[in-house]
């Protein structure tokens, strides 16, 4: 009899250990996708605002049995602000150690190619937890950016395209002291002294690479183009760069600049004022700063886009210069009236 009492017992015992240990321990998300990711704001960090999310986003099976073992493993006094991925077939309680241990899945910055600080901001407002507005405030004031040597202008030297690694929740400072390592690193004492040669600061080298990256996509000629400014530059000429003109109207969808352009009253206009502009107009790759850092010493001091638009034309004199221009505008303006052409014929087509 007693025999039969504790084996009856025994197995309810076994059997209540299994069912705690398939609740808890065993797959109880309750989404379909790989992942799903929980936000845990900071100044947000309370256990009844992340159970009351857990629950109602349906992250989990079992929401009573997650609060059950999140007070048994000291969760609500734990708990930490972050980006949290939480994988399809976790158990409750690798999810509240993930949680209670504050391990975030990390966030990638990747910076290709940006051109003004609101683009940087706006990228770095829709992947991290601070919005927009508070990184355009911290890169526009004055006496934090002089801490590090900058001022609002040239800030946006600091950036350089790469992919960089933080948690959701880091702050605007945090991002940009990173930002400023990466910088750090990337003038090695080699760059310092080619600059130096050039008779450019590192800023001033990043200015002159932002203007390249926007006038040609071709490596091969990245460093003739660097030359012909830089002659320009220690000519007392103005750059005339047409990239720069763009920047200062904040229209990067124009393909040709007239003389109603050149108008523009900016410090980033080239054509009005000698001399780099204040501060980069994009972000240029590495290898672009190093053609402009290796740039060959020429006499050139003009450059056109060939009429077949596969190169660039160097030449020293300006006459043999407005040549080669012609041939472009020309080449330009009947490829425009082809197109017009095209696009009225596709009209008739399509009213028939």
């Amino acid at each position: 009899m007693w025999k039969k009492l504790i084996l009856i017992l025994l197995v309810i015992l076994l059997a209540g250990a299994a069912f705690t240990g398939w609740r808890f321990f065993m797959s109880n998300t309750a989404f379909s996708e790989k992942s799903k990711y929980l936000y845990i704001r900071t100044g947000h960090a309370t256990y009844d605002e992340v159970y009351q999310t857990i629950k109602d986003s349906q992250f989990v099976k079992n929401p009573g049995s997650f609060d059950f073992l999140a007070h048994r493993m000291d969760l609500p006094e734990k708990i930490r602000a972050g980006r949290y991925e939480i994988q399809k077939g976790m158990s409750l309680s690798d999810i509240i150690r993930m949680l209670r241990n504050g391990r975030q899945s990390p966030v990638n910055l990747v910076i290709t190619k940006l051109r003004t600080k609101e683009s940087l901001a706006g990228l770095i407002g829709r992947k991290f937890e601070c919005d927009s507005a508070s990184v355009m405030a911290y890169i526009s004031d004055t006496d934090t950016l002089n801490a590090y040597g900058f001022d609002t202008n040239t800030i946006m030297a600091t950036v350089y395209p790469n992919t960089y690694t933080y948690f959701w929740n880091t702050t605007p400072s945090a991002i940009f002291r990173k930002l400023f390592a990466a910088y750090k690193t990337v003038w090695t004492p080699e760059r310092v002294q080619q600059a130096t040669a050039l008779g450019l600061t590192p800023v001033k080298a990043y200015t002159l690479a932002s203007i390249i990256e926007e006038e040609t996509q071709n490596n091969s000629e990245k460093d003739t183009m660097a030359s012909v400014y830089l002659n320009r530059y220690n000519a007392g000429m103005p750059l005339q760069a047409d990239p720069t003109v763009k920047f200062a109207l904040r229209d990067f969808s124009l393909k040709r600049i007239y003389e109603k352009h050149l108008t523009v009253e900016s410090p980033y206009n080239t054509y009005r004022h000698k001399g780099l502009p204040p501060g980069p107009i994009c972000t240029p790759s590495l290898t672009t700063l190093d053609k402009v850092l290796q740039s060959p010493k020429t006499k050139y001091l003009y450059f056109v886009v060939s009429p077949d638009l596969s190169r660039h034309i160097f030449t020293e004199k300006y006459e043999d210069h407005m040549i080669y221009a012609r041939e472009f505008h020309k080449s330009m303006d009947e490829r425009t009236s082809k197109q017009k052409k095209a696009k009225e014929d596709t009209g008739e087509e399509l009213k028939k």
